[in-house]
Formats: structure tokens, C-alpha cells, sequence
């Protein structure tokens, strides 16, 4: 084999003239008029290829090529023909005739067509990933992604930062999803877990004096999947000293907008917007407000609590609210598509959807619903004025508890965006940072208060006094110094300033119901850190996989990712997770009691 001249993707006008030698697969063939057309593809993208047929013994070789054939051409590089330049091919205007052919290998019958229209389910384009990973799409998908990790390197480390590795094989300490358990053969009985992030070892770092620290590492989460989860995904982490939130809110900024721009030319506006959590709620029903489109939602409760509508009036006596939305230019809906709708809401939690068409407004406006006789005109009115309601518009109703309401309507209110295309440009970027984070949350399963964020999470310095006075009511008033950075409505990450002395973090741990035996079991080593002169520190993570979804288009992670796996955390391609044989148990100490084949 003589060494490749260019990429396949690569030749272009000013090679004409070149004798070249390329290498790829066969995309297509086409026979036209006795000449053979090849589509020869690398990862760089096609071009064609023309064996002529006064070359027979090169032609009679050229007509057994089948798709996905590898092969090598040693060609002559020309223009082609006048009418059949193709504009929509980087290399359309070239074709390379063909002066010898090297089958390198055959292929079966692929399991379907490489291309990006092919309609294949999911299951068969992971089994057969290596297939799938040729498609013109998803090879983009992971190139931007290599593209973007290099840019994202090459400014952290232009901005001081160090990159360090953490380890997989480490200490299981459950807060929130389970770990991964990896059994230890050394140390019959005792398990490895691997780490849901570096969060212990990068502060451990900052206690060790590297001051800026960064990994892009792979993290691991035994939780329920769907598009945007996987068992193992990658974040961008990092941590740094001696700073505050400001700091790293305007170090991510700059390096989202170096990076846009260095990767795919994109411009972006900076500094982001910023909203507090319980504002986000307020209005959007969601900490992971899409503000790509207004329509927000609007507290009516006031208006309508004494109102004769005894859904409205009874939920706000029991300590609910009735929130509302208004849909633009909804009035034309059907009352089988606003039936549909309901059903939408009570999928999402809501005992019921109620709703007002705005006819006309003015001093007393005119309203169609089948709940209009229950309130007055002034009532009406004030909930036009409330929603700021134009004619041909429709008001939504969620009563209900609080939560339930916010996420009700925050959820039909994407509903809704989606179904009536409410978002015109879809490459618009809307980052926004959301702030003022409750530093604990209720958890009804648990019965108790659980960390917002995570446990390592400093308080606002304002609040450091309610820690050791709170009756329990009064701790959602304290607040973390924790921001979240969301894209398009899809939370891209979050991260806070830290707890850097010993004792508060003890102090958390006790109103977490951690008890001093378990703390020192499962966070003995960071405790003892903290006490060696552990700096002011804070740091974020950053979801990859789902910002290289976010500009590539992509509903689902999964087309980012090179391997991955199924929504109930299986790969196709290799059959994992599977059974081992009964020679490995033994060695590390483990019986199965589930039916286990012996390999």
C-alpha cells in the first residue's frame, strides 16, 4: 500500500492535475453509460471516484465492489464535467478517475444504509455501533465534541489552571443517586465505588494548594435513564482558591464565549442573566427556566380567593394557589385540543385544567368559558389585566399546592412552546444563572431535610446565625452560596463556594441527621483535610455530553456519545452489563443467588 495522499473529504479544485492515493469505504455505486461512479468515503466526507471502461481489467474489478467495501484508489485528480459540478459536496467540483483499485477488505450486507436519512431504530444503530458511527451526522457530533475539549483545555490552561486527575476506584459516599460498587479482590468483603464526581477529591486539592484545578472527566450514577442521563457521563469540572462566586460565574462565561467562537464562530452576549431560584419558580415554575419565550406564569390568588368558584376559593382556604398562564393568539383552539390539554396536566400532576378565551377586552371584557358564570366582572377583569390578556388570547389555571402548580404549568408551558412552535429560532442561546439557592430541601421519602446542592455547600454569610437556632421551619430560610448555569432550559450545571472549616461542615452534617459515627465513616478524610489550613475554595461542573447536545441539536445525549448506553443502561453492542463466570466470583468472595451460567 503506498501512504495516503489526502483525506477523501479533503481533495479539492487545486489538486487537479495530482495523482493521489486515497483509502476509505465504498459509500455508492453507480453505473452510468458503462462508466462506474464510486462514492468513496473517510471521515473527512466523499468523493468520487470513475473507473472508465477501456481500463478492463481495473472496470471487471471495480464492478464487484459492494457498499462498505474498503479499498484503496490511486487515481488522477480532474474537473468534472460541465452540468455536474454538485454544490451541495465540499469536493463536488472534482472527481479523481481511477488508474488502480486495492480491495483491502469486503463487508457483509451492512444492517442498514449509512446515511443520515436511514430510518433504523435505536437498537440496531447501538448494536451495530460501529456502523452507526460512520453516518455523517453522528462523526460531526463527535468531532465538534473533540473540538470543543481542546478549546475548553487550551483556555483553563491559559487561564492558570491545572489539570489533574482524580480517581475512579475510591470510597463510596451516597448523597443523592447510588454509586457504582466495584468489588475488591485484595480486600475480600470491602467495595470500591465509583465517584458520581470528583466533588471530595478537588476540594481536597484546593487544601493541597493547587489553587486552579480542572479535569473533563467521565462520572458514574446508578440512577433511572433517560435523554439526557447515562450511567457514565462527562462534565467539566474545576475548582478554585481564594475567590467568590462572581469569580467563577465570569471565568465560565468567558470561557463559553472563547470557546463558541474558537469551535463554531458563534457569538455570545455576556454577562448572562441572572435570576434568583425562588423568582425562577415564580415565574417560569421551574429552577431550569426556558426564557427563549415569554409566557410566564402568574399568581392569581388573590383575585380569585373569594371568588364562587369553589376550586379555586376551597384550594387557596387550604393553603394552595391558583396560578395561570396565557397562551397568545390561543383563543382559536378547539375545545377538544384545550380537552387534550387537560389531560396533559393531570398526567403531570394537576386534579384538573381550567380555562378562559378572551373574546374583547375593555371596561367589561368578554370572556368564553364554561367557569365564567362563577366569578364577577370585576373579578374578570382583574384577572385580564393580571395576565395581561389581549382578545384571542387563553388563560390557563393550575389550584393546587404551590410545587404543584409551578410544575404543572412550567411544564405546559414547554408543552405548549413546543406544539404551537412558540420558539422561532431554535439556535437561539439563552444562558441564564440561577441564584439564591435554599441551602436545604425537604425530602417526603426521607423524612428529612436533605442538601439542595450537596452537603459541601457554604451558607450566605448573613445566614451563618440561623444554623444552630433554627426550629425546623425557619431552615428554608437559609440560603447557599450555590448558582446553576441553564441553557435553552436545560440546566448545563451548577456548582457553589464550599465549606472550608471543619466545624460548620460538622454543624450541616447535623441538621442532615448524619450522625457523628456515619460522618466520620463517610467523610472522615475530608473533615480531617479541613483542618490542615484549608483555603476559601468553590468550584462548578459542567454537563458536556448535554452542552454538545444542546449545539449540535440533539434531543438525546446518546448522540454524542460514542458508546452508550440503552434508557435501561445496557450496550447493545457488547452485551453489558453480563454475567461473569463462577471462576472470578470465587476469587473475590462473592456467591450469586440469581441463576448464574458458568462461563
Amino acid at each position: 500500500m503506498e501512504k495516503r495522499t489526502y483525506y477523501c473529504g479533503k481533495v479539492r479544485a487545486e489538486h487537479i492535475e495530482q495523482i493521489v492515493n486515497l483509502y476509505g469505504w465504498v459509500h455508492s455505486r453507480r453505473d452510468h453509460g458503462g462508466v462506474i461512479f464510486i462514492d468513496l468515503r473517510d471521515r473527512e466526507g466523499l468523493v468520487q471516484i470513475v473507473f472508465q471502461p477501456d481500463k478492463k481489467e481495473l472496470f471487471n474489478k471495480a464492478e464487484k465492489l459492494k457498499p462498505e467495501y474498503v479499498i484503496g484508489i490511486k487515481g488522477n485528480v480532474r474537473r468534472r464535467p460541465e452540468g455536474t459540478v454538485n454544490p451541495k459536496l465540499p469536493t463536488g467540483e472534482v472527481e479523481v478517475v481511477a488508474e488502480n483499485l486495492e480491495i483491502l477488505n469486503t463487508s457483509e450486507v451492512p444492517a442498514f444504509e449509512i446515511s443520515d436519512f436511514s430510518d433504523v431504530s435505536e437498537e440496531i444503530r447501538l448494536k451495530y455501533r460501529y456502523l452507526d458511527l460512520r453516518r455523517t451526522n453522528l462523526k460531526e457530533n463527535l468531532v465538534l465534541r473533540h473540538h470543543i475539549a481542546q478549546s475548553i483545555r487550551k483556555y483553563l490552561t491559559g487561564q492558570g489552571f491545572i489539570e489533574i486527575e482524580t480517581p475512579f476506584l475510591t470510597k463510596s459516599t451516597p448523597e443523592g443517586a447510588r454509586d457504582f460498587l466495584v468489588p475488591s479482590r485484595l480486600s475480600p468483603g470491602s467495595f470500591y465505588a465509583l465517584p458520581q464526581s470528583p466533588q471530595l477529591f478537588k476540594q481536597i486539592l484546593m487544601v493541597s494548594g493547587f489553587d486552579k484545578y480542572f479535569q473533563i472527566v467521565r462520572c458514574f450514577r446508578d440512577e433511572d435513564l433517560r435523554a439526557d442521563r447515562q450511567p457514565e457521563f462527562t462534565q467539566v469540572d474545576l475548582e478554585m482558591s481564594f475567590i467568590d462566586e462572581n469569580d467563577i460565574i465570569t471565568l465560565i462565561e468567558n470561557m463559553l464565549t472563547n470557546v463558541l467562537k474558537d469551535t463554531m464562530n458563534i457569538d455570545i452576549k455576556v454577562p448572562f442573566s441572572r435570576m434568583s431560584y425562588q423568582q425562577s419558580l415564580d415565574e417560569y415554575g421551574s429552577d431550569r427556566p426556558d426564557t427563549r419565550f415569554d409566557m410566564k406564569l402568574t399568581n392569581v390568588t388573590e383575585i380569585v380567593e373569594s371568588s364562587r368558584f369553589k376550586v379555586f376559593s376551597e384550594t387557596v382556604k387550604s393553603g394552595g394557589q391558583v396560578k395561570s398562564i396565557c397562551l397568545k393568539d390561543g383563543a382559536k383552539i378547539s375545545n377538544t385540543e384545550i380537552n387534550r390539554l387537560a389531560e396533559f396536566a393531570i398526567e403531570q400532576g394537576a386534579k384538573g385544567l381550567a380555562w378562559l378565551k378572551v373574546i374583547d377586552t375593555g371596561p367589561l371584557p368578554e370572556l368564553e368559558s364554561p367557569i365564567k358564570k362563577f366569578f364577577t366582572d370585576e373579578e374578570l377583569k382583574k384577572i385580564v389585566e393580571k395576565t395581561k390578556s389581549v382578545p384571542n388570547d387563553i388563560i390557563f389555571f393550575v389550584a393546587d399546592k404551590i410545587n404543584v402548580a409551578n410544575n404543572v404549568l412550567g411544564t405546559l408551558r414547554l408543552h405548549l412552546a413546543e406544539k404551537f412552535d412558540i420558539i422561532k429560532d431554535k439556535k437561539t442561546m439563552e444562558f441564564i444563572w440561577i441564584t439564591d439557592f435554599p441551602l436545604f430541601e425537604w425530602s417526603e421519602t426521607e423524612k428529612r431535610w436533605v442538601s439542595m446542592h450537596h452537603p459541601f455547600t457554604m451558607p450566605r454569610e448573613q445566614d451563618l446565625g440561623l444554623i444552630d437556632k433554627f426550629p425546623e421551619c425557619s431552615v428554608p430560610d437559609i440560603t447557599g452560596r450555590a448558582y446553576d448555569l441553564v441553557l435553552n432550559g436545560v440546566e448545563l450545571g451548577g456548582g457553589s463556594i464550599r465549606i472550608h472549616k471543619m466545624d460548620l461542615q460538622n454543624r450541616i452534617f447535623k441538621i442532615l441527621k448524619i450522625d457523628e459515627k456515619e460522618t466520620k465513616e463517610r467523610f472522615g478524610f475530608l473533615l480531617s483535610a479541613l483542618t490542615y489550613g484549608a483555603p476559601p475554595h468553590g468550584g462548578i461542573a459542567l454537563g458536556f455530553d448535554r452542552f454538545i447536545a444542546i449545539l449540535t441539536g440533539e434531543d438525546s445525549i446518546r448522540e454524542v456519545i460514542a458508546f452508550p448506553k440503552t434508557q435501561k443502561g445496557i450496550c447493545p453492542l457488547t452485551n453489558a452489563p453480563d454475567v461473569v463466570s463462577l471462576k472470578q466470583l470465587k476469587e473475590l468472595d462473592i456467591e450469586i443467588k440469581l441463576p448464574q451460567r458458568d462461563k
